[in-house]
Order: structure tokens, then C-alpha cells, then sequence
């Protein structure tokens, strides 16, 4: 993991001695989607390895939940226009919670990292800005805000509106643009012009006042004294927010910005935009992790170099990227670099992938109609009876997953039910003949027929009724799934109830 090894070999030779502070964050207007996690992965990756190569090394999220509330996402109540403005902590829950609206958000996120396995201590905008953390920050802004501005217009290669300000003041209970006039740092005032030009005072020491992302963003790293922060593509770009950041914290608050760690977006399979909660376009973190274990999601987010997009099939590609995981857990001899990709994606995680193959646990599954201890039967006739034996607990677990992508994402091709009533005119007399002398000899099966017993059964019949075997486990298929295929008809037959079965293929059910 090349990006990996150069990030913290970088911030070790920056910060030889102490501890490293990682700082991930963003604004909860609306659902953490799946995206959203690559972020927090590449910052508990980032602290994992600075750990391992013995640093002490800590990861916190900044939560920006002083932000005014500035748009309805498409699964909010549509009635939520009239909070408009209003802090997102101090607009009430959608769910009729005590909660706030950025704490029930918030803490999806914190549930998500929970379920990861990432290490990592929630900081809360509203907190530190009503208990006075940011007034320092806010001074130095104060006494150079007009050196500001020229930095930001330097950087950014942009020329400001007249109308421009460097801060948001508290207004009737919504934050509001407001021109800064001056400051009082004895009694900790801000005074500004309000809509009418009218000089109007607020205590910059309790929440009152908020500086400009481009303004708040610097002053939590000189304050917190951040090291390194991963953020999306967006704000690398040439005279954007990071820029801007730099430059700040050079001339103004005298100190060298974190190292930056830009990241590509994550997409939806086909989708050229990166996910948006608020159009309704993006797997919820929830949902992600409900389909595909931590170590993988791990895995997914952190095996590909950073500046790329990723995609997400929770379709198609949920069974290659299971299989892709499994074979690298298996494998005898790993490279360095893969030993290093498994290690910051399973350390202090309860392992969760069994060795078989994800596609025929999909397929036992269903063929064994559910039933997770005849799934495991199922599978204990196959190449992997040990693997059953030794990881039994493990493939329970993965079962878990398997019923919910089945239930939400499994494409039709790979699903498959017992049909409850069957059409006898739909099948030829041939076909018929097939099932009906079949069902007879299944009637006569011992007790402990096992698939092959049913198998070479069906193959009894090729020669006699001059039956291609494709043509017979269609008709098979067809009979009990409504389905041209299936799963391997031997072993599907072998774990249905047998009184029940012989009764289908004499379309008696």
C-alpha cells in the first residue's frame, strides 16, 4: 500500500516526536451515506499504521453541526423549509426524538464506525464554539480580516463582492451574513451590521458569532493542532478550500497547515456523480453495512489508490468483492503490501468470511430453503466439509448478510423460490414422463440419499427417454423454481422434503 506508507512516513518526519492528531469531519444536513465512510476508513488506516510503526497517533471527526440548515434532502419532511437557517443543532429530530436533527444524523455515523471497528472521538461544532474554544481563533481572524480577504482572493484568483463577510452572527435564532464592524476582546463582543445598517452587538464567546468555513476550517487545525486530514477532491483544487487554508494558517495564525490527503468520491455502479443523500442517489452507511461485513467494507474503500473514484455494485459486484476478500484472507503467501492491507483491514475485528466461496454459499442457502443448519449440511458434502467443520460459527455470520442482500440488492438470476402451484399444461408429455418415473424412483431412495444418489437418479433417464441433460434440469427447474436454472439440481433435491417432492414431480402439489 504504497499511499499508505508514504502518508505516514511523510507525517512522521514532519512531527518526529508526540502524539499525531487525524482529524476527518463534515457537516450532518442529511443521511451518512456509503461514500461518506471512505473517509473515516483512510483515517483509522492512517492511525493504524502510525501505530503499528510505534507513534502514538489519535483520529477525531469534527462535526459541523453549528452549520445553518440550508436545504431539505429528498427523505426529509418537506415542511422542514421552515428551519431554514436555523443551526442544524438546534432543530429537532425527524423522528420525534429528543435528538437534535444533527444528532440523529450523527449518530448513524457514530453507529457505523462502531460496526468498523474505527477508533475515533466525535467533536461536536455547536460545543466548542458556545463554550469559547474558538475565541482565539475569532481574534486573530478579527484583527486581520482584511488581510483575509486579499489572501482569499489571491488564492482563489477571484475578486469577493463588496458585500462580502467573514462571519455569521446568531439573528432571531438563524445564522445570518453579517458585515463585522469591531471587537472587543475585553468583553468578548463582536459588533455588526444587521439588515438595516443598524449596529447591533453579540458575544463572540457563546456561539454567537461563527467564522466562514474558509476562516473556521484553519482555526480548528492551529487550535486542535491537526496533522494530517483526509477531505474530498473538491477542496484540493487549485484556490479552493484547502489552498486558501494554507496560506491562513501561514500568515495568520503563524503555523504549517496539516498534511493533506485528498480522495477521489465513491459511485453507485453506473452513476457518473458521486453519491448525494439529499437526491436520493446514494446507499445509506446503514444499508451498506447490512450487506457486506466491516472487514470488507474496509477492504473495499482502502485497496485502490486515493485519488481514484471507486464503485459500488450492490447488485452484481457484492459476490466478486466477497470472493476477491476471502482468497487474499486464504492466501498462504501474501506480499508485503498485502499483509499490510489485511492488517489495518481486520486488526480488531472478529473475523466474519468463511472460506467458501460466496457464490455457493448464496446458492446452498436458497436451495437449502433458508434453513441455516441444512445450508451447512448442504456445504459439508462439497469440497469444503473441513472448512464447514472448522469455521461453522463464521458461516452463520455470513449467512446473515446473504439474507439480507438477497432480500434488497440479489439480482433475479440469482434468486430463487419453491413455486407454490404448478401448471401440468405447461410441460410436454415427455417432460412428464421424465418427473413422473423419477418421482417413482425417489420413492425408493434410502434414507440417507445423499446428491450424488440424486444426481446420477436424474442421469439415469438420458438414454431411455432420449433427454439431453440440459433439457431435463430445465424441466427440473422448472417444476420446482419456475426457472430455466438453478442451483445443482442434485444437491436441491436431496434437502427438499421428500414426501413433498415426489407429490411436485407428480404435479400432485
Amino acid at each position: 500500500m504504497q499511499w499508505l506508507d508514504s502518508i505516514t512516513e511523510k507525517l512522521i518526519a514532519r512531527q518526529p516526536e508526540g502524539e499525531i492528531l487525524i482529524e476527518s469531519g463534515g457537516s450532518p444536513s442529511g443521511t451518512y451515506h456509503f461514500g461518506h465512510l471512505r473517509e473515516v476508513v483512510i483515517c483509522d488506516a492512517i492511525m493504524l499504521e502510525l501505530q503499528r510503526k510505534g507513534r502514538e497517533a489519535r483520529h477525531v471527526y469534527f462535526a459541523d453541526d453549528l452549520d445553518a440548515f440550508r436545504k431539505v434532502p429528498k427523505n426529509m419532511p418537506a415542511d422542514y423549509e421552515k428551519y431554514l437557517g436555523i443551526p442544524l443543532c438546534d432543530i429537532p429530530a425527524p423522528d420525534g426524538s429528543n435528538k437534535s436533527y444533527a444528532d440523529f444524523h450523527i449518530d448513524s455515523l457514530i453507529k457505523a464506525c462502531e460496526d468498523l471497528h474505527i477508533e475515533v472521538e466525535f467533536i461536536y461544532s455547536h460545543t466548542k464554539y458556545r463554550t469559547g474554544f474558538f475565541v482565539p481563533a475569532i481574534e486573530r481572524c478579527a484583527e486581520n480580516f482584511s488581510q483575509i480577504k486579499d489572501i482569499l482572493e489571491e488564492v482563489s484568483n477571484r475578486e469577493l463582492p463588496d458585500g462580502w463577510t467573514p462571519i455569521q452572527v446568531m439573528d432571531n435564532g438563524r445564522l445570518k451574513n453579517r458585515k463585522f464592524v469591531s471587537i472587543n476582546t475585553e468583553d468578548k463582543t463582536l459588533n455588526y451590521l444587521d439588515a438595516k445598517d443598524e449596529t447591533k452587538s453579540v458575544q463572540y464567546d457563546k456561539g454567537e458569532v461563527k467564522m466562514d468555513w474558509r476562516l473556521d476550517w484553519p482555526g480548528r487545525w492551529w487550535l486542535m493542532e491537526v496533522a494530517v486530514e483526509p477531505f474530498g477532491r473538491e477542496h484540493a483544487s487549485a484556490g479552493g478550500s484547502y489552498d486558501t487554508g494554507v496560506r491562513i494558517m501561514k500568515d495568520i495564525y503563524e503555523a504549517e497547515a496539516p498534511l493533506a490527503v485528498a480522495y477521489d468520491s465513491v459511485h453507485m455502479t453506473g452513476d457518473t456523480k458521486k453519491m448525494s443523500a439529499s437526491k436520493g442517489t446514494a446507499l445509506s452507511a446503514e444499508e451498506g453495512l447490512e450487506v457486506l461485513p466491516s472487514e470488507v467494507i474496509r477492504y473495499f474503500m482502502l485497496r485502490s489508490v486515493l485519488n481514484r473514484p471507486i464503485y459500488f455494485d450492490p447488485v452484481n459486484g457484492v459476490v466478486q468483492l466477497l470472493d476477491d476478500f476471502a482468497a487474499l484472507s486464504a492466501k498462504k503467501e501474501r506480499s508485503e503490501s498485502e499483509e499490510q492491507l489485511c492488517y489495518v483491514c481486520t486488526r480488531g475485528i472478529e473475523k466474519t468470511i468463511s472460506r467458501v466461496p460466496f457464490s455457493l454459499l448464496v446458492a446452498s442457502y436458497q436451495a437449502a430453503l433458508k434453513d441455516v443448519d441444512l445450508t451447512l449440511s448442504i456445504i459439508a458434502r462439497t469440497e469444503y466439509s473441513e472448512v464447514v467443520n472448522e469455521e461453522s460459527d463464521l458461516i452463520r455470520s455470513e449467512l446473515r448478510f446473504i439474507d439480507t442482500w438477497l432480500e434488497k440488492y440479489a439480482p433475479e438470476s440469482v434468486k430463487f423460490a419453491l413455486v407454490d402451484k404448478v401448471d401440468p399444461g405447461e410441460f410436454s408429455e415427455k417432460d412428464k414422463e421424465f418427473l413422473n418415473k423419477l418421482a417413482d424412483k425417489i420413492s425408493s431412495a434410502p434414507d440417507d440419499a445423499d446428491g450424488a444418489w440424486f444426481h446420477k437418479a436424474i442421469y439415469d433417464y438420458k438414454d431411455e427417454l432420449d433427454m439431453q441433460p440440459k433439457e431435463m434440469f430445465s424441466v427440473l427447474y422448472k417444476v420446482l423454481i419456475n426457472k430455466s436454472s438453478g442451483p445443482r439440481a442434485g444437491w436441491f433435491l436431496s434437502i427438499l422434503p421428500r414426501n413433498w417432492l415426489i407429490s411436485r414431480l407428480r404435479f400432485e402439489v
